[in-house]
Order: C-alpha cells, then structure tokens, then sequence
C-alpha cells in the first residue's frame, strides 16, 4: 500500500496552489498583492511540509524540494514588492480607461492610483519556478511511499493540480472585493482547471490498488464501508459545485461572484473528501 503523511500533502497543496498562481499571473491582469498573499501562504505551507516531517519521517528528495519550494516563492515576493511601483499592466490600462469613462461623463478628473510605466514589472515567470521544484520533490516522496511508485506519483501529482486550482479559485475570487471592476476570466480560467482536474484525480485513485476495491470490500476501511461511500459523496459533490460555480459565474450581477466564492467553499472541503480520504483508506 501507498503511505500518506502530511508532510507530502502539504508540499503538494503549496505546489499546486503556487502553480495556479503562475496561471493567474502570467494574465497580467489581478493586482499584486494577490500574488504577495499566494506566495506568502504557500511558501510558510511548503516550509512547513519540511518541518512535519520531522515528526512523519525524513524523505531528503522531498524534503529538499519543501526547502526549495519556500526559497523560490520568498524570492519571487521579493521582486514583486521591490518592483510594486510599475503595477500590473492590465490593471493598469483597466484604471486608466476606467478613469477616462468617468472624467468624459462627468467632466470630474477622479484621483486613481498612480503608476510608473517605466518601472519593470514583476515577471510572472519566477512563479513557475517554486512549482517546478515543489514538483521534483513531489516525485521523490512518490518513489518513497511505497507500493507501486508509478501510482504513488500520479496520486501526488494529480492531488497537487487538483487541490490548488479550488483553493486558488476560492482565494482569488475574494480578491474581487479588493479589486473591484476586475474581468472575470481568470476566476473562470482557475475553475475550468478544477473541471479538467476532477476526472484525472478519479482515474488514478481507481487504478489498483484503488476505491474499487474499498467499494467492492476487498479493502476493510474500518468503518463498515462507510468511508467509501463518503468518498463517493465528495466526489460528485466536488463536480457538482464545480458545474455550479461556471454556472454562476455566467451571471451579470456582481453578487455572482462572491456566490461562486462561497460554493468554491464547499467544493474545497469536498476535494479534501475525494482526493486525501480515498488516500488515506488505502494506506
């Protein structure tokens, strides 16, 4: 069987989480304190993957990457804050168009936050970096999990993408209440990436050693079955709010998106169900 210790759930929740954020960024479009909040999170998250395993036991491959993932993601705050001053460049165009539209109707200049376009700008690629290296590490703690590798690797791997495109979506639809007027496409993009996610997490926690075999009984959950079918709940559950949240996200009101927020909520406690529960009954 495969073993499961928080140490790698946490290092695969900061992984995904700041590759979503790397998606988000690469727009050029959501405010910088976003990304200020993001890195911060999951870098301490990641920095506390390397301190758990004191207590779970040291894996060094992955231990390192934990090392790793928190190193890149300061570093990358680090530029961001330096280089505040030049903004973002679609915020910046949505503020200066924004702007205009009132001064043209109103004939009243409106004070609008200032910023210098000869500044460099952050670049979105350093996000990538802590991913990478939170990825390698993802790899070396499959190779030590026992049980098939191959599976221990695709379950870490799937679980990081699919943890941190709901838990990216739910923060960055808060961020709506910070940056108001902000385009709805990068919350719609982070939410198709949870539906694409879904089936790919359900495939590999079905291969063998999988939930058929805990849903067959082959495998005692110690409950009766009943975690099994726990597991089935939040599975479905987990699609459903998905399909719902693009659903709401289709609505003009700017109340949808705070109404989408709160589904990605619920769908963040459902995707915890699907992907840990399942691996911790077959561990």
């Amino acid at each position: 069987m495969i073993r499961l210790d928080a140490a790698s759930v946490l290092l695969q929740w900061a992984t995904g989480g700041l590759f979503f954020l790397w998606i988000t960024t690469r727009r050029r479009e959501v405010g910088l304190g976003d990304g200020w909040m993001m890195r911060a999170t999951f870098g301490l998250m990641a920095l506390g993957a390397f301190g758990v395993s004191a207590l779970t036991g040291r894996s060094w491959g992955r231990d390192l990457g934990s090392l790793g993932v928190f190193a890149a993601a300061m570093v990358a705050l680090g530029v961001s804050v330096a280089r505040r001053r030049a903004g973002v460049a679609g915020q910046r165009a949505r503020v200066e168009r924004s702007s205009a539209r009132v001064a043209a109707m109103t004939g009243i200049d409106r004070d609008v936050q200032v910023f210098d376009k000869s500044a460099a700008e952050f670049p979105p690629a350093m996000d990538l970096v802590a991913p990478i290296v939170g990825a390698f590490g993802l790899v070396f703690a499959g190779f030590e999990a026992g049980g098939p590798w191959a599976t221990a690797v695709l379950r870490l791997l799937s679980g990081a993408l699919f943890l941190g495109a709901v838990t990216d979506a739910m923060l960055l639809g808060h961020w709506y209440l910070v940056q108001p007027g902000l385009a709805r496409a990068p919350l719609r993009e982070l939410v198709r990436w949870c539906g694409y996610t879904w089936p790919v997490v359900l495939v590999v926690l079905l291969l063998p050693t999988g939930m058929i075999s805990v849903l067959s009984g082959s495998i005692d959950d110690g409950y009766a079955g009943l975690l099994g079918w726990f597991w089935v709940a939040c599975t479905v559950a987990t699609i459903v709010l998905v399909l719902v949240t693009w659903a709401a996200l289709k609505e003009r009101q700017y109340s949808a998106v705070m109404a989408a927020t709160g589904l990605l909520y619920l769908a963040i406690l459902t995707a915890f169900g699907m992907d840990l529960v399942a691996r911790a009954v077959l561990s």
